[in-house]
């Protein structure tokens, strides 16, 4: 097995019989990353679907922020996974970093600096919707929603531009143990704890910054319908359910990554084999943890969903649509999409997820 990873070990030092041991691991590695890579690929193909034409109750604004989320969470699967496991595949570990594990390196920073800043800005433009949705049209602008989408595409490979060059000026090598190639962060600690700066930290201030406001703000909304509802049943706890698992998740996804990075740049020593492996993959998971969060519990995006997939599978398989119930007439299809349209007419122009309930609460002091 390990001749067909083109793979010469001498067992006669301790970094060779790590290495052993750790590409002995190779097949289950492998196996859950093209696992991941499915989940996350076809998740997000089933997400371009649907927000590829308009979806009732998101606006144009939010459209373009969630189409660059998908395109971000998309490239985990068909850009990040695919160059690390054709590396492991042809690279010869007795060699020092080249040219393509540079450029390979360079992709996986940017793509994953690219998310991060996608959330960020997502995070933004719900926070302004909800809570200054009359000044909405006025500060979210088409230009400058295009420019914070630019932003996060742009500015990251701008950023990370010295991972590219083999003898620039940080070194880069790949990882048996998470089989990615990754910059060694002791090498220039200076430059890598800037990274941290510049990325994760003002993204991470700014999401929690702004979900913790709209939590407060939902919260103060939650106990003035009190007043109004102390006959009716008790309303569910939506910003809860909502804003506390996106952050969490994100958290969960990042924080480790981030710092096993201060970790190697400060100590200049990696961590265990597997908790590189898992911290190293967590934040592409968020790719498709993204898809649940950010649209699946989306009550239009749902219905969207199921009338496209309805409309697919008619055209692919009639027979089956049938035995389910569905109706082959696209007239009725047709009409299903203007009902679908109708229902949603309480669920603002700037929603997405969260954005769209914490709005209907908002709604419901109006009506009373």
């Amino acid at each position: 097995m390990f001749s067909a990873l083109n793979v010469s070990i001498h067992v006669d030092s301790n970094t060779d019989s790590q290495r052993l041991a750790e590409l002995a691991h190779w097949p289950i590695k492998v196996g859950i990353i093209i696992v991941l890579g499915a989940m996350i690929t076809l998740g997000n193909v089933a997400v371009l679907m649907v927000i590829s034409s308009s979806v009732s109750g998101w606006s144009r604004n939010s459209r373009y922020f969630l189409l660059s989320l998908t395109g971000a969470d998309s490239a985990f699967g068909i850009v990040v996974m695919p160059l690390n496991l054709w590396v492991s595949l042809v690279k010869d570990y007795r060699q020092g970093p080249d040219v393509v594990c540079h450029v390979v390196a360079f992709c996986n920073a940017t793509i994953y600096s690219t998310c991060m800043y996608t959330l960020a800005t997502i995070s933004l433009e719900r926070y302004i919707a909800v809570l200054y949705p009359l000044k909405y049209s006025s500060l979210m602008t088409r230009k400058r929603t295009l420019l914070l989408i630019a932003f996060s595409w742009f500015f990251p490979p701008f950023l990370l531009l010295p991972v590219s060059f083999p003898d620039g000026i940080i070194e880069v090598h790949f990882s048996t143990a998470s089989l990615v190639c990754n910059p060694t962060y002791s090498t220039n600690v200076g430059y890598s704890m800037s990274l941290t700066c510049f990325i994760f930290f003002p993204c991470s201030i700014i999401m929690t910054y702004t979900n913790l406001h709209l939590w407060c703000a939902a919260k103060r909304q939650r106990k003035k319908l009190r007043k109004y509802d102390q006959n009716r049943r008790k309303r569910s706890d939506v910003a809860s359910r909502v804003l506390v698992p996106v952050m969490a998740v994100y958290y969960a996804c990042w924080a480790p990554c981030m710092a096993a990075m201060i970790y190697n740049a400060i100590s200049g020593n990696s961590v265990p084999e597997w908790i590189e492996f898992v911290v190293v993959w967590l934040p592409t998971s968020n790719g498709f943890l993204n898809c649940i969060f950010y649209f699946w519990i989306n009550r239009s995006f749902r219905r969207k969903f199921h009338l496209v997939f309805q409309r697919l599978l008619l055209a692919l398989c009639p027979k089956l649509a049938k035995a389910f119930g569905w109706p082959a007439d696209p007239q009725t299809l047709f009409v299903s999409g203007l009902w679908d349209n109708n229902n949603s007419v309480y669920e603002r122009s700037s929603s997405m997820s969260s954005t769209c309930t914490l709005m209907t609460l908002a709604e419901d002091v109006g009506h009373h």
